[in-house]
This record gives structure tokens, sequence and C-alpha cells, in this order.
């Protein structure tokens, strides 16, 4: 074989080599591509172009209510497009706790809705708004746990809570027939907890409350789904007048213990409240201001709302009430003391156990507060991607017969020598959340809603008149 003939063999050989050798390489080269590809996104409707899953959710119903039917069908985690946003629904403890605490670090964001005008500077600083679980957020909520909702300084505010419940009774033994009963709660709820920050009243003789057309406005202006949520680009037109709104109400809130700030400052008498610890520790007018907001909004109509469910189930459950009302007059005797009272309740179990089972039935909070993803994470095996939106369904949860015998049915015997808790640990029951977000003001919360529903039951008999409006009911006074 001469030379030329050895390299064209050779070369022939090279070729047939190098086909064979793409041959594997490429289906190779495909498969590990597709091995790479992060999994997918959890299942969901399919959205429409532009508007994505908004067709699925403009029922007549509550969001939770329309999650939960979508989540019938498509699982426990769910994934909804609207607009340009992605939102991941969790619906079951498993995808609870994946997201509160498997994934705590990574979705423990906040999403803060453009009706907040607040500078980021702001929102990091003086509010539990805050996107971040950052070293302000964090010292911000020690400060308030240890001013307000610690055990030291629940009792510190204990009696101011005792005056209000009292005051509630006095004022109810005075009406004749039918009590709007929400109105008078919130009375005394804002009472409760005004007298805490400042040592002050709000509402005066159950008369006008200022802080209730303010704290519609702006739990509203939370609730909504605007348009520049969906679609930033919209956010320099406020589509919905729903940042204008909300700017208006706070303005109206800030006006009403602006006055009371303003004298603090300059007086020499210190009143040993939050307030005084706040001016003490150098918070400027704006920071009061917002810190204010949030606690106000955040506490007053969740806890109204806890007192008036819990009213109204054991108004439709002759059972319960009357197995209540056996519990408060075997402890309390026929006492006509508050403090008595208020150092009891924490010991009554069928008391706890009707507070637990209003909380499954009727969350305040039924989707949480909305989460945001700092980073893409794996939730039950499927993506979450960077800057989604996070829910959870608690509402869907409490309500889930595979979880709860007969859900429906009011029966706080349920609750009655079960560990299950509202502390974040038990996630088939998380009316207050779980993680780093979990509410800061669980421990003062729960207390004012025993003390105002023992009170409510002790003192008074209950019948309800028909209506579907507010709760009416005839108070009948115990001898």
């Amino acid at each position: 074989m001469d030379m030329a003939e050895y390299f064209l063999n050779l070369e022939g050989n090279g070729i047939n080599l190098l086909i064979i050798t793409l041959l594997i390489a490429i289906p190779l080269v495909f498969l590990l591509k597709k091995s790479e590809a992060p999994p997918p996104l959890p299942p969901g409707p399919n959205p429409w172009p532009i508007i994505g899953n908004i067709n699925h959710l403009l029922t007549h119903k509550p969001l939770h209510i329309s999650l939960a039917n979508l989540a019938q069908t498509h699982g426990p985690i769910m994934h909804i497009k609207l607009g340009t946003q992605h939102l991941i629904v969790g619906s079951s403890p498993a995808a609870a706790a994946e997201i509160l605490k498997a994934n705590d670090r990574h979705l423990s964001g906040r999403f803060v809705p453009h009706a907040v005008p607040r500078t980021p500077a702001q929102i990091d600083t003086v509010s539990f708004w805050a996107d971040s679980t950052s070293h302000h957020w964090k010292s911000l909520r020690a400060l308030c746990r240890a001013e307000i909702f610690a055990a030291a300084a629940l009792d510190r505010s204990g009696r101011a809570r005792e005056e209000k419940a009292a005051e509630l009774v006095a004022e109810m033994r005075l009406k004749r027939g039918v009590v709007n009963v929400g109105e008078m709660v919130w009375a005394t709820v804002v009472n409760m907890f005004s007298n805490v920050y400042f040592s002050r009243d709000l509402v005066v003789g159950f008369g006008e409350n200022p802080m209730a057309d303010v704290l519609k406005g702006i739990g509203e202006a939370f609730d909504a789904k605007d348009l520049s949520d969906l679609y930033p680009f919209l956010r320099v037109l406020d589509p919905r007048g729903l940042r204008r709104k909300y700017m208006e109400c706070s303005k109206r809130m800030w006006g009403i213990w602006e006055p009371i700030v303003r004298e603090r400052r300059v007086s020499e008498l210190k009143h040993r409240d939050f307030l005084d610890t706040l001016i003490s520790r150098g918070f400027g007018d704006d920071q009061i201001n917002h810190l204010l907001e949030d606690l106000f909004s955040g506490g007053i109509h969740t806890t109204s709302l806890t007192i008036i469910e819990t009213i109204t189930e054991l108004l439709t459950s002759p059972h319960s009430i009357a197995t209540l009302r056996q519990e408060l007059d075997a402890a309390f005797g026929g006492q006509d003391s508050l403090t008595t009272i208020a150092s009891k309740i924490d010991n009554l179990p069928y008391l706890q156990a009707c507070i637990k089972e209003t909380l499954r039935l009727h969350p305040p909070a039924p989707l949480m507060l909305t989460h945001r993803a700092y980073t893409a994470c794996l939730v039950m095996n499927y993506t979450v991607p960077r800057g989604a939106q996070v829910l959870i369904n608690v509402w869907a949860i409490g309500r889930d017969p595979t979880l709860w015998d007969d859900p429906l049915h009011y029966q706080p015997e349920r609750f009655l020598g079960s560990p299950i808790d509202f502390k974040g640990n038990n996630f088939e029951f998380l009316p207050f959340g779980s993680g780093r977000r979990i509410c800061p003001g669980i421990s003062m919360a729960t207390k004012i809603v025993a003390l105002e529903v023992a009170t409510l039951v002790y003192f008074f008999d209950w019948s309800a008149p028909v209506t579907n409006g507010p709760l009416l009911i005839t108070p009948r006074v115990r001898k």
C-alpha cells in the first residue's frame, strides 16, 4: 500500500469515527440538558394570554373560596397566573409545612401592595410590612414583643383590659331591646388597644368610632387586587384609586393620635406606655405613625371579628353555649369581678376550645398575608419562581374533611384534650401563621378574645333574632 492509499483509508476511518461519535454525543447532550431543566411549575388552570387566570377568579365568591374550589381540581400546591405575576397557593398541611418551615428562609419575603405609599427605607425600618426579614425588622418585632406582647407586658396592661370589659358590661346592661354587638365590641377592642399604646380611649362612651371607617378603608386597599400589582407598568396610573384611598385613610388615622404624640413629647409626666417607649428611643413622628398604623390595622379587625364569630357560632349551637356557661358558672361562682374572670380565663379548657373552633372555621385572615419568594426553590417537587407571591389557604385547610371530622359543624369538643394549638407548629391549624412571619400579637389577641367572650356569655343570656345583616342580639341580664 502506497502512502496516498494509506492516508485515504485513514481519512475514511476518521470520518466514520466522527459520524459515530456525533450520533452518540448529540442524544447525550439533549439528555443532559433535559436532566438539568428545573422541575415544572405547580399544576393549575391553563392561563389565557395577557390576563392569565384572572377569569378563573372572577366569581361571586370570596377569593379564598374560589381558590379552595380550584384546589379540588389541581391539588394541594397550585400555580395561578395573575397578569404578569406568578401566584403559588398551598392548600394542605404538607404544602404549608414546606412553604412555612422547610423553605421559610426562601419564602418569608413580604409582598407589599402598590397601594402602600411608603418608601423602601420606611418599609424596612418602621413597618411590619418589610419585604425582607432584615435587622431593622427583627429589632422592631423584638421591641413590640418586649413592650406589648410579652407576659410581663400583658400583665401590666391587664387592668386596662378589665376596665374596658367592665365598661362594656355596664353599657349593655343599660340597653333595651336589640343590640348591635359588633359596634360595641369594636369600640371596646379599639380602647383596649389604644390604652396599651398611649393610655387613652379613642372611643368615648361607645359613641362615634373614629377608627372604624379608616380601618375599613385601609383594609379594602390592602385586600383588593389592584391592576398595578398584576401589571407593574400601570403603577404610575393608580387605575382603581386604591393608593389615593389608602393615603387619605392613613392621613385621617394619623390625625387621631398625632395630638396625643405632640402632647406627650412636651409633657413631663410619663404614662409608661408604648408611646413613651417609642419617644424615649428616639422614634420620629413618621416612624410612630407608620408603626401604630400597622399595629392598629393588624389587630383590631381580626380580634373583633373573632369575638363576633365566636358569639355567632355559640348562638347557633345551644349545646356549646350551655356547656360554656356551665364552665364559667363553676369557675366564677356568681362573682361579679372582672379581675377574677380575667385571672382565670387561661385555665378554662372549654372556653379555649370554643375560640380554637371559631378560628378553625373562620380564620380572620383566610389566606394569611401574602409571602414573596426571595429566590426560586422547590415545594413538593415543583418550582416556585423567584418573586412569586405565595399564599396559604388556611380556610381550606381548616375545612378539609380528610383532616377534620364533620368539618362544617361547630364542635369545640374536638379540641378538648388535643395537643393542637395555634402557635404555628400544627400545620393543619394556622390561624396566626407560622415561621418568621407568624403574627407577633397572638398572646394579646387571644387574651382579649377570651376575656370578651367569657364576659358576654357569663353576664348575659342571649336570644338571636333572624337577620341577614350585622349581629343584632337581645341580651337578658342574668340574675
